[in-house]
């Protein structure tokens, strides 16, 4: 028998508890990973209130963690039992001690990285992977907005954004998270909840506007990041923070200069064991050569049991950066 967190119907952070399960029998491809450290998406809160409903109850929560293989399935090469791992596109169920992993979405882990940087860093890291280098090539010295500067996503994007030399311009709301993007790398943090973020925008590109916006933040900030793009800009709508962006005026596109949307994500971009093993070593590179710091503060980790708390304060927009459950 193992430990999950599950629910058993869509709702708010109460309806998660902890169960005892046994894990399925491994298929011919999938790895059995030890647990040791599991990542806290914003994504796992789409999934327990409904926003991404599971196909059936109960149901397991969350698709990132790192630990150590403890069983493979017949047919499984690249992997074998004691090998170091971390995992972020699972089957939903990686809120436990023990988890079932197809092969090709598996990473092996180097020795320098621990398995608490690991689980902090590689959703949210191919995620700006992903984004910096697929969705739209960010070049060194170009200006762009990144929204959500000082959470998860935002803190890694600042120290890559560094690492590559492009001026993020981010945003935050309040001056705490303002420092502590600024602190990562960010060339300039916008605090929306004091400061106009298209009045900013404008000031800070000399009335250039930016050629790219990064949105993590949906409904709220949808009409300030088109009125911050260039002509023929790209908006990248990768996420639902503040809500879905729904009822979309195609035309008001073509008002605010022929613009350009996407709505990304990774599971569109890195699918294959070749696009996993490029994005992974990017990101490991910058983690091993200290370009990228992904430590956790100690009340941002939770114990396995503690989920709901660890929602709870996810919600509260009060967590800077990455978030742990701790089987």
């Amino acid at each position: 028998m193992a430990n999950r967190i599950q629910f058993a119907t869509h709702g708010d952070a109460d309806i998660l508890e902890l169960a005892t399960f046994t894990p399925a029998p491994l298929g011919d491809h999938e790895v059995q990973v030890a647990n040791k450290a599991i990542g806290i998406n914003y994504i796992d809160t789409y999934v327990r209130s409904g926003l991404y409903p599971v196909s059936q109850f109960p149901s397991g929560l969350g698709t990132e963690a790192a630990g150590i293989i403890i069983k493979t399935g017949a047919k499984v090469t690249s992997l074998k039992e004691g090998d170091r791992v971390v995992y972020a596109q699972s089957p939903l169920g990686a809120y436990s001690d023990t988890h079932n992993v197809p092969e090709n979405k598996v990473a092996r882990l180097p020795d320098n990285i621990s398995f608490e940087q690991a689980a902090a860093s590689f959703l949210k890291g191919l995620t700006v992977y992903y984004l910096f280098n697929e969705t739209y090539k960010l070049q060194a010295g170009e200006t762009f907005l990144f929204h959500a500067a000082a959470g998860g996503v935002g803190l890694i994007a600042s120290q890559w954004a560094k690492a590559i030399g492009a001026k993020m311009i981010g945003t935050a709301g309040s001056d705490e998270k303002v420092a502590k993007a600024k602190a990562a790398g960010a060339w300039e943090v916008i605090n929306y909840q004091t400061e106009s973020i298209v009045e900013r925008v404008l000031a800070l590109t000399n009335n250039q506007k930016v050629p790219v916006v990064y949105d993590s933040v949906g409904k709220a900030t949808w009409l300030d990041s088109l009125d911050c793009l260039q002509r023929r800009g790209l908006m990248v709508s990768f996420g639902n923070a503040s809500g879905a962006v729904t009822g979309v005026d195609l035309g008001i596109l073509n008002k605010k200069g022929s613009l350009y949307v996407t709505r990304p994500s990774i599971s569109g971009y890195i699918t294959t064991r070749e696009e996993l093993d490029a994005a992974s070593e990017a990101l490991f590179a910058l983690i091993g050569s200290s370009k990228i710091d992904v430590s956790v503060p100690d009340n941002q980790k939770f114990a396995l049991a503690d989920a709901k708390d660890a929602h709870r304060y996810l919600e509260s927009r009060q967590s800077q950066g990455s978030s742990l459950l701790i089987p």
